[in-house]
């Protein structure tokens, strides 16, 4: 097995245009570039190529009807998706196909041995997107496409997903809110968009109990969200994953624009090495992260690189 560290990006992901002062810019990836380049890391990592991902695999957790009404919608000329929040343009539709086809190639190399775990700088980002259809910045949900991806194509049974975003992962709630064989902890600033994220929501049915919610509140920093991993930590070593995704958003960082929390460079490289360590534990390292939230370029670009030189070490 390799030990080097894929890389997910393809300058296509520069082109979703979520329209003038958006937050969710392509300025957010060529800021993460620019520090990966500044740190002597980028020539380190393994290039993963992003091929738009194959419908069957969208539809996996989406509704059957709805890749094709994000490609009419943007093919239209509408600004914006009606089964959300999420804004577009003409080319969104193959885009957001292709930060999914790079995430599920990032998947492949892993399986494969030609990287031990992976990063992968996509956009648009994917964690609210439900099964109905996107919301909040995100078309498809990139992290629930790879889990299932990795059941389906790669035959593996248990699989945890980690969310550091400062917004509540509730597309990737929604997709496995009845399903035992992934694991869905999320820890996130309380009340805030999307609202919902309680720790009284914590599965139905055969999924009763996993689905793990640490809500935090405003300027909630370090200690909070590390806290937080101690629990899922514990949650992740009993349900013992194969696979090990982190929806890594970086909207919680105290100079973020939008978000609230207090949460530090350091705060970040630790979270970066708690999941390390369990996918070192419990997987032989199968670690796959993908960029969700995180609008101050400055620092999103810095915590970026810092978790990348964590999945290297």
């Amino acid at each position: 097995m390799s030990n080097s560290t894929g890389f997910v990006f393809d300058p296509s992901f520069l082109d979703h245009d979520a329209g003038w002062g958006h937050p969710e810019r392509k300025e957010r990836l060529t800021a993460i570039l620019e520090h990966l380049d500044d740190a002597g890391f980028r020539s380190s990592l393994v290039d993963i190529p992003s091929p738009p991902a194959e419908e069957r695999w969208l539809t996996e957790v989406h509704h059957p009807q709805y890749p094709e009404l994000v490609q009419s919608v943007c093919e239209s000329g509408a600004s914006m998706l009606p089964t959300g929040d999420t804004n577009v343009c003409g080319d969104s539709d193959i885009i957001a196909r292709k930060a999914a086809g790079g995430v599920l190639a990032a998947c492949d190399a892993i399986m494969e041995g030609r990287v031990r775990n992976a990063f992968c700088a996509v956009r648009p980002p994917g964690h609210h997107a439900t099964h109905r259809g996107g919301m909040g910045f995100c078309v498809y949900n990139n992290v629930a496409v790879a889990a299932r991806y990795l059941q389906r194509r790669h035959g593996l049974e248990n699989i945890a997903i980690l969310d550091w975003d400062v917004h509540h992962g509730n597309g990737t709630q929604d997709i496995f809110y009845e399903d035992p064989t992934v694991l869905f902890m999320s820890t996130h600033l309380w009340p805030f968009y999307p609202g919902g994220g309680l720790d009284t929501e914590k599965g139905a049915g055969d999924g009763i109990g996993f689905t793990i919610n640490i809500p935090t509140a405003a300027g909630d920093g370090d200690d909070d969200i590390l806290a937080a991993f101690d629990v899922f930590r514990r949650e992740t070593e009993a349900f013992a994953p194969d696979f090990i995704l982190v929806s890594a958003g970086y909207d919680s960082h105290e100079d973020d624009l939008l978000g609230s929390m207090r949460v530090t460079d350091e705060g970040f490289a630790q979270l970066a090495g708690v999941v390390r360590s369990l996918a070192d534990d419990l997987c032989d390292g199968r670690l796959l992260a993908t960029l969700e939230g995180g609008y101050t370029l400055d620092a999103v670009g810095r915590n970026v690189t810092n978790t990348i030189s964590v999945f290297k070490a």
